[in-house]
Order: structure tokens, then C-alpha cells, then sequence
């Protein structure tokens, strides 16, 4: 399977477990202190890490990390707005279609040309060595 789609269905998955990390307890732990909620969203969150690092880890062999970093925040609007409308029964806004086309602008630009892997990035050209101190004479 290529590496974007193996990063693609782990960044989907990842932000699943995030997105109830950050906002179910809006639905579902509203009456408990917010120390609780944060406890819980904790629990979850760590379960996200465990797929969202090997998922960073694997995009960046062939994508840079501003890439890796806007392919994230697409896959979060995909997953945020169902689990908007459809778990916190939140209004669709026109505003969603205008953040998503902005969004698609941002992957132009960054996805646009070959991909950045760490074997072709562009490469920083050394500095020469500071001079050592002076022997003394």
C-alpha cells in the first residue's frame, strides 16, 4: 500500500480519537468538573498519539513536515464536521464550505511539485568552522 494512503488512514484514525479527546465531553461529561473531563480527554488523547506519531513518522519518509502538517488539518475537517452535525448535533455553516476551500488552496500550494523526502530535500550548505582559540605564543 502506498505510504500516503498508509498516512492518510492512520491520520484518519488519530483524529477520530482526538476529536472525542477534545470535544465529547462537551456532550457527555458537561455536569462533571472540568479536572475530570480534562482526566478523561487525557486517556483518550494518549490513544491517539499511539497512531498519529507512526503515522508522522511514516509521511515524513516521502512528505515534509509543512505537507504532513496541512494533509493533518484537511483529514481534521473531514472528520470534525460529521462528528459535529451528527455527535453534538451542531448547525452545518456556509462557513465550513469557505474554511474547506481555503484549506484546499492550502494543499495546492504545498502538495504542488514532488513530493520532499528527506533524500532529495533541499540541502543546507555547511558553514565553515568558527576558528579555535589562538595557540598561545
Amino acid at each position: 500500500m502506498p505510504v500516503l494512503a498508509q498516512t492518510i488512514g492512520l491520520l484518519v484514525l488519530s483524529n477520530v480519537f482526538m476529536t472525542f479527546a477534545w470535544y465529547a465531553h462537551l456532550k457527555n461529561m458537561n455536569d462533571k468538573p472540568w479536572w475530570l473531563a480534562a482526566l478523561a480527554s487525557w486517556g483518550i488523547a494518549f490513544f491517539e498519539y499511539l497512531i498519529q506519531v507512526p503515522a508522522n513518522r511514516l509521511g515524513h519518509s516521502q512528505y515534509s513536515v509543512g505537507q504532513l502538517k496541512i494533509l493533518q488539518e484537511i483529514l481534521t475537517l473531514l472528520v470534525f464536521v460529521p462528528f459535529s452535525l451528527w455527535y453534538l448535533k451542531e448547525p452545518l455553516k456556509l462557513d465550513y464550505l469557505w474554511a474547506a476551500l481555503c484549506l484546499c488552496g492550502a494543499v495546492f500550494f504545498v502538495f504542488r511539485g514532488s513530493p520532499v523526502s528527506p533524500s532529495n530535500a533541499p540541502v543546507k550548505q555547511a558553514e565553515s568552522p568558527q576558528p579555535g582559540p589562538k595557540p598561545n605564543r
